[in-house]
């Protein structure tokens, strides 16, 4: 089906943003249909990339874009998007009677042979029941008829695909640009084989179990899981010896090219610029971080293909601002360089280049002074806890004195303006270390005054940690609400000072977010009855509706579900033998690793950065143990 132009104009009428649902944008890729389904290069497929956030945020995700460029650089495959709506768009197409459509094309979703999730941020799950309901497909993958599309999802939530598994045919764990492509081609055979009557319908089970021997892709269906009398996790098992017991998390070797053509959003979007990725992974081995370790080992982008991908960004685009995007920006080699070069290239276009993640030192101060020469907007860094001692259990690897000569070197180039990012609820925590946050913030407040000669202004954000899986601290349960609201309360009244702007975590936020990433499958019913009850975008504070999910799981206590299970006694063992619902998975990091940086965090000891010091974390070997690394030049890590 294809919705006219008549009906999306009806529709456009009674919601808010319009050009969240128009499509049409400069750069997009609006394929022919039927050219791609008479294509010679093979068999034809269709591919609709969904994501469970509205426009405005969807459209700057630089993963999809990536996946966009790919399919459609294939003559027999075609990529178009479609994202959550707003529930005034959902309300304006039940009404309708219509179905959810594409941007490109307004091909509704069941008309494509593949659709495919990112699955970015845990409260975003609820959007993608929306989604498939807008579709007109049933929610759970084992009532879908075989002529319904395949629907799949990837992305960091996936790897831990548990709580919304029975949502998918099949997850692809890990990085996409390969593992996709591979996916695709099986499902575009399958569909071929069907058109021409050399398999049945009814083969779908075929299908699935095709896609299960893809390095990298999870089929969830053809795994059991089993639960202890205590109600945790007891196994998950395939359900015959052609399944792989783990799953392995799909890496790229090296960085593909950057995309040069984004589309150019027909609206303000959160991140409104062009973006080039500079570096993938992280060193530093922060033990909350999980992104530090689902993205290892590190690769760079050379200089070269850096400047490259700004120019063409440039030439393509027309935007004034490029993103250098890593989690560790000023961690990349020739990053001084690169934007040396940028900057004196596009000298009289008045480029402005961001650096979105910097380290606490001075250099990440020069940098910063390259790229914003004339007017000094904010300067931001993350010291992440307070005291020392937290910092150092934390593997934070910066020191008050780091902090301070940071900070004096900001304030003396001339900014007024710093963002301080810390976390409570961390693992061995304190009152005292939380005491600590404020003392440092006084210590700051005060420095800039002195250099500055008048009050600075101090943005002091304070989440609440969440232990998430793959992570030295996947084992430790969420701070409890008393101890969260206590150390809040310290908080507010110590950091009272002219010019300190406090805030901080909403606690119902954090608590399910704690309970979506660390749950099993069961918390799948959980998951559809909140949405059943109108649960929708709850990772937007004014549309969150927390008692929605406290009735879904009253609701779910008869089938065994205890919330406090996954956030406040979960997985603290003491050892590494109790299984853990994400267990499926292998993340390229051993267990053993994530164990022994544990017990190094309660001994309160540092890991260097792995760049100068290898610590066997199984990256490189591919084995879940400590066996013979590779050469040096297999991931750029030392051996």
């Amino acid at each position: 089906m294809i919705i006219a132009y008549q009906q999306l104009e009806e529709l456009l009428t009674r919601v808010q943003k319009p050009a969240r649902y128009i499509g049409g944008e400069w750069n997009s890729i609006a394929k022919d249909w039927n050219a791609v389904a008479h294509s010679a290069s093979g068999a034809p497929l269709t591919l609709a990339l969904a994501y469970p956030d509205v426009y405005d945020i969807g459209m700057s995700n630089l993963g999809l874009t990536i996946l966009y460029d790919l399919v459609n650089a294939q003559p027999h495959m075609l990529a178009e998007r479609v994202y959550a709506p707003w529930p005034d768009m959902e309300a304006a197409l039940r009404e309708a009677d219509l179905p959810l459509f594409s941007l490109e094309t307004r091909h509704s979703l069941d008309s494509f042979d593949v659709i495919g999730f990112t699955l970015p941020y845990e409260l975003n799950y609820s959007n993608v029941l929306t989604v498939l309901d807008l579709a007109g497909l049933p929610l759970l993958a084992a009532e879908r008829q075989a002529d319904m599309p395949l629907v799949i999802a990837g992305g960091s939530c996936a790897l831990n695909p548990e709580p919304m598994a029975p949502f998918f045919d099949a997850l692809v764990l890990g990085e996409g640009e390969e593992v996709l492509l591979e996916l695709l081609e099986v499902v575009a055979d399958w569909k071929r084989a069907l058109l021409e009557k050399q398999t049945s319908a009814d083969d779908r089970a075929n299908l699935l179990c095709r896609l299960a021997q893809i390095p990298g892709v999870y089929v969830p269906s053809l795994y059991k899981v089993t639960y202890s009398a205590e109600g945790w996790v007891a196994s998950i098992k395939p359900i015959d010896d052609t399944v792989p017991a783990r799953v392995r998390r799909r890496i790229i070797p090296a960085l593909g090219p950057a995309p040069a053509t984004p589309i150019l959003p027909g609206m303000s979007t959160v991140h409104d610029r062009g973006a080039v990725e500079i570096q993938r992974g992280c060193s530093r081995g922060c033990r909350f971080c999980q992104a530090g370790i689902i993205y290892r080992p590190v690769r760079e982008r050379p200089a070269a293909e850096v400047l490259a991908a700004i120019e063409a960004l440039v030439a393509n685009t027309g935007y004034d601002e490029v993103g250098l995007l890593s989690l560790s920006s000023s961690d990349h080699s020739e990053i001084a360089a690169i934007v040396d070069q940028a900057m004196a290239t596009h000298a009289e276009d008045r480029l402005s280049i961001s650096l979105p993640s910097l380290r606490i030192d001075s250099f990440s101060v020069e940098l910063a002074e390259m790229i914003q020469s004339a007017r000094k907007t904010g300067f931001t860094f993350a010291p992440e806890a307070g005291s020392q001692r937290l910092r150092d259990v934390i593997n934070k690897g910066v020191t008050e004195e780091d902090l301070v000569e940071t900070a004096r070197a900001a304030f003396e180039s001339g900014w007024n303006r710093i963002k301080l990012y810390f976390m409570i609820g961390l693992p061995t925590e304190t009152d005292e270390d939380v005491l600590e946050i404020a003392r440092l913030v006084g210590v700051l407040s005060d420095l800039g005054k002195g250099i500055r000669g008048r009050i600075v202004d101090l943005n002091v954000s304070v989440s609440t940690f969440v232990p998430k899986p793959h992570t030295p601290f996947q084992w430790v349960p969420l701070a409890s609400r008393e101890t969260i609201r206590r150390r809040q309360d310290l908080l507010k009244e110590h950091c009272r000072q002219r010019g300190v702007h406090l805030s901080w975590s909403d606690w119902d936020t954090t608590w399910l977010e704690a309970l979506l990433s660390r749950g099993d499958r069961r918390l799948a019913l959980v998951i559809q009855r909140a949405w059943e009850l109108g649960a929708r975008f709850d990772a937007w504070s004014d549309q969150f509706r927390p008692e929605l999910w406290r009735q879904a799981l009253e609701a779910g206590k008869g089938a065994g579900i205890d919330p406090d299970l996954y956030t406040f006694r979960a997985y603290e063992a003491p050892s590494t033998d109790q299984p853990l619902p994400w267990d499926v998975v292998d993340v390229g990091v051993s267990r053993t690793f994530l164990w022994r940086e544990y017990q190094r965090a309660l001994a309160g000891e540092l890991s260097p950065d792995c760049r100068r010091q290898c610590h066997g974390c199984g990256i490189l070997t591919g084995y879940d143990d400590e066996r013979a690394l590779v050469p040096e030049d297999a991931w750029g890590c030392p051996a």
